[in-house]
């Protein structure tokens, strides 16, 4: 036997390859299916089976197109959310795999369907090797429970709870968890970041099984996370199993200075530099989206119908830029500026710039400011600057005009490390600010310096 995992760090994301003999299985493919092919390549064997633990929100599911280039099977639960499975599995039943045997188990609570599986190395039940968990059980955690209906989130979470404890907590204290996500996910919060785990540490130190049910329900019930909008269509593309991906690699075509300047009123225009380097000079009106938070973000800016334009720092970031961009189901990006903002720069084309600050140069000057903060709501209740204001940067686009801000005075975006903030600075500039300056280094700088806080 042999388990091979896969991480999409950008959405904190975990396949897997199972193999035993010549036969293998994957579990959870994202859109991009390449890696899993050439991992089968190297250890000469067969993907025969392709698993869903769940109807991912959070990425287009590679499951059909996997099939498609290998004839597998694709296994899942009997829920009607599933949508295509060649395998139907009951609770219950099994498949095998070489000498291996996979249990589905129906672990309802994250969402309706979900279903985990248990993988025992002989005829024995007891006890289980592992059990891949999709986002029923995280490290430290488990899976979001506001998704299917918000006001049934702790309603959700005691139904959880009977799930992890009437169908995984008796398969044994060796069993290896192995989770869909890990830490940064939107599918869920307080992941914990060891780097693996069995059922006997989650028993010692995760909330569904420290916590009793209704301290359980009422804990994970209360949390007030971001639903992105392109969920929706993720849910709806993948009911079939995702769908194949639509841009191959180099196939992106470069564009001028003119074009971009034409484009950039009636379509979006996306500057994949760090923050600090938008902020340095930027086309005007373009978003800044930081590369490794276009599989998210870019979703919340854009959706499946959006014309794209990119700005990269590299060349080689392009076709990044597109796959990232595919695994949330954007697909109509129509170009990126030849020679980056470097081109742009040379051109004497207009060039718009935004403000840093460092933690330190705020500290001194606090009254001088406005503060908005774009974090997620539970990251600000449990600290923030005094006197600044909350709105999620994936709200901010469509709640400008609740913000209460004065627009001829500074002002101040803070997240994290600077990264989020970056797009808030570039939503804010759109919408009429002049002086928007982002806090490079974010809380995590203000915390360093132990500056107040409050909650």
């Amino acid at each position: 036997m042999e388990l091979l995992s896969f991480k999409t760090p950008e959405i904190a994301h975990f396949a897997y390859l199972l193999s035993d003999g010549h036969n293998a299985a994957l579990i959870d493919p994202r859109r991009d299916t390449q890696e899993y092919l050439k991992a089968a390549r190297e250890r000469g064997v067969q993907i025969r089976y392709i698993f869903e633990t769940h109807r991912q929100e959070d990425f287009v599911m590679g499951s059909a197109f996997l099939a498609q280039q290998t004839g597998a099977q694709i296994v899942n639960g009997t829920h009607e959310l599933f949508g295509h499975g060649d395998l139907r599995l009951e609770d219950g039943e099994h498949v095998t795999l070489g000498s291996l045997k996979l249990r589905g188990l129906h672990t309802p609570g994250h969402t309706p369907e979900s279903m985990c599986y248990a993988i025992y190395e002989s005829e024995g039940n007891k006890p289980a090797w592992g059990v891949f968990t999709g986002d029923t059980l995280f490290f430290g955690t488990t899976g979001r429970t506001d998704l299917t209906d918000r006001n049934k989130s702790v309603e959700n979470a005691a139904i959880l709870y009977d799930s992890v404890h009437s169908k995984l907590s008796g398969l044994g204290d060796t069993a290896l968890i192995l989770p869909a996500h890990g830490p940064g996910s939107v599918c869920g919060s307080g992941m914990a970041s060891r780097p693996s785990s069995t059922l006997g540490v989650e028993k010692k130190e995760n909330d569904v099984f420290t916590l009793t049910r209704q301290e359980f329900a009422n804990r994970k019930g209360s949390e007030q996370l971001s639903r992105p909008p392109f969920f929706r269509h993720m849910e709806k593309v993948n009911l079939e199993g995702g769908i194949a991906p639509v841009n191959r690699t180099g196939t992106i075509q470069v564009v001028d200075v003119d074009t971009i300047r034409e484009k950039n009123k009636e379509t979006l225009v996306y500057d994949t530099r760090e923050p600090e380097a938008y902020a340095g000079g930027h086309v005007s009106d373009s978003y800044s989206i930081w590369l490794g938070g276009l599989p998210v973000f870019g979703g919340w800016v854009a959706d499946k119908n959006s014309e794209i334009y990119l700005i990269t720092d590299r060349e080689s970031d392009i076709d990044t830029a597109v796959t990232y961009l595919s695994r949330i189901g954007i697909d109509n990006v129509k170009g990126a500026l030849a020679g980056g903002f470097g081109n742009w720069r040379k051109s004497g084309a207009p060039i718009s710039t935004s403000g840093t600050i460092s933690a330190q140069e705020l500290k001194d000057d606090p009254l001088s400011f406005q503060i908005l903060d774009v974090r997620e709501k539970d990251e600000f209740i449990k600290g923030h600057i005094p006197g600044s204001e909350n709105i999620f940067v994936g709200h901010l686009l469509h709640k400008l005009d609740e913000l209460d801000f004065d627009k001829s005075r500074p002002v101040i975006v803070t997240c994290g490390v600077g990264h989020r903030a970056g797009l808030g600075v570039s939503i804010l500039r759109r919408g009429g600010y002049k002086d928007v300056r982002n806090l490079l280094g974010g809380m995590s700088a203000w915390n360093q310096l132990n500056l107040a806080t409050i909650q």
